[in-house]
């Protein structure tokens, strides 16, 4: 049996070596090529000839894919806007012909409104020379780069609708249904600027499969007709009284405008996503002689019901597997639904750990488990992630940590930081949601 320090350990390794693996840059130059006087986008092929190309980025992993872009490209691009964090544009050298903004999250600032005005003035040059646009969009966008569709509303309208959507337990789907409803950015609306340029749209995806069009609010997809709407996710979350009222009031009058008349002119290809990343996972974890199991119906739940799927789970697997001389390891990933409900420092992953930790069936079993963001960063704390296993509870409690009060203060991080138990990676610049590894003896 393996000790609860290699269980631990393998974790972390697992962790480390999936986020090696879904780079950015190395997924761009896999995807597209350059052939002569043609660029090759897996399946299709555009004619570049002498006509100019520009590139637009945004999101946390916008500096690796427009890095990548410099690579294929060189001085065949014409020039570009990119958006994202400081500490992602800090990790790679692009070429002067980009201009960067290092735009707000989880708000939009000063920058994210910069952006948006410097592609409004790109892309309306683009369109008027009739030339090719390649969007690299990635998750992270949605406030890296933004612009209201009312002059009503001000910036600090728009961050204090950001911060309660973020925090309200809304499913991603749903906050960007109210998001797009006050943005000149989002739903399609960068795209419908350049109906005369061929374009495409290359994308890190941190949304469920088959949702693409939330990523980055869909800067140039549109949503489905069946996508939730915004008044209604207003409504059923109660956010009606905590959101602006320049905001309510937009949402009131433009959710059914929300760019249905604006054409869907250039096609869209997810280069890496969550599947990607449990795949690999389950890969490094049969590499170290464990049997791995990816449960993909356990991702976008509520918290609670999130972390009791993943216990029961588990329980199931240990006992599929009694006898076999071999720990398993179940992996699921997505993005558990966690309101805040104090003032405290955390997310998701955090909160997951900090719950799981607690519980009798994990104190009881031989059982190592991480919990972390793929971007290096989980809700306002600095860090991706934490791990626990079965002893973390009475450590907790030898030190006099109360579990329920950190929970109550939505303070997971302090908690963990305080066991020395925080998964610390910094940007990553990647951003394929969350990871979720659970290492246990089987019974």
């Amino acid at each position: 049996m393996p000790e609860l320090l290699q269980l631990r350990t393998a974790t972390r390794e697992i962790f480390d070596e999936t986020l090696r693996a879904i780079d950015p840059h190395t997924a761009v130059l896999t995807s597209v090529r350059r052939n002569g006087s043609r660029i090759n986008v897996r399946e299709i092929s555009i004619d570049i000839g002498n006509r100019h190309i520009y590139s637009i980025a945004i999101g946390k992993a916008a500096p690796k894919m427009a890095a990548a872009i410099d690579d294929l490209l060189g001085e065949s691009l014409t020039s570009g806007v990119i958006t994202s964090s400081a500490g992602t544009l800090s990790q790679v050298e692009l070429s002067p012909r980009w201009q960067q903004f290092y735009g707000g999250h989880p708000q939009p600032n000063d920058q994210s409104l910069g952006a948006a005005e410097a592609v409004f003035d790109l892309l309306d040059r683009a369109n008027e020379e009739g030339a090719l646009i390649i969007f690299l969009i990635s998750g992270g966008g949605s406030a890296m780069i933004e612009w209201p569709s009312s002059d009503d509303i001000s910036l600090a309208d728009l961050r204090t609708a950001n911060k309660v959507l973020v925090n309200c337990g809304a499913s991603i789907a749903e906050i960007n249904s109210v998001r797009r409803a006050f943005s000149a950015v989002k739903g399609g609306r960068l795209a419908a600027r350049v109906p005369n340029s061929d374009q495409v749209t290359l994308i890190v995806s941190d949304v469920p499969k088959g949702q693409e069009w939330s990523v980055a609010s869909g800067p140039t997809i549109l949503p489905p007709k069946d996508a939730p709407d915004a008044r209604a996710v207003i409504d059923k979350h109660e956010l009606r009284d905590q959101l602006p009222k320049s905001i309510v009031r937009v949402v009131e009058s433009e959710a059914d405008a929300a760019a249905e008349n604006s054409p869907q002119v250039g096609p869209y290809f997810v280069l890496l996503d969550n599947e990607a990343v449990l795949a690999v996972a389950a890969e490094a974890a049969k590499q170290r002689g464990f049997i791995p199991e990816i449960v993909a119906d356990i991702s976008d739940q509520p918290i609670e019901d999130g972390c009791d799927l993943l216990l029961s789970r588990l329980a199931q697997l240990r006992a599929k597997h009694r006898g076999s001389g071999k720990s398993i390891c179940l992996i699921s990933g997505g993005e558990f639904a966690c309101p805040v409900r104090g003032e405290g420092i955390g997310g998701r992953n955090l909160e997951t750990a900090l719950r799981l930790a607690c519980t009798t069936n994990l104190s009881s079993s031989h059982t190592a488990a991480l919990f972390a963001g793929t971007d290096g960063i989980d809700g306002n704390s600095p860090a991706a992630g934490a791990i626990v296993d079965s002893t973390t509870s009475d450590r907790a409690r030898k030190i006099g940590l109360d579990a329920d009060d950190f929970l109550r203060r939505s303070d997971s991080y302090s908690f963990f930081i305080a066991l020395g138990d925080v998964v610390a990676t910094g940007a990553t610049g990647t951003n394929a949601r969350d990871i979720r590894l659970l290492i246990s003896e089987a019974d």
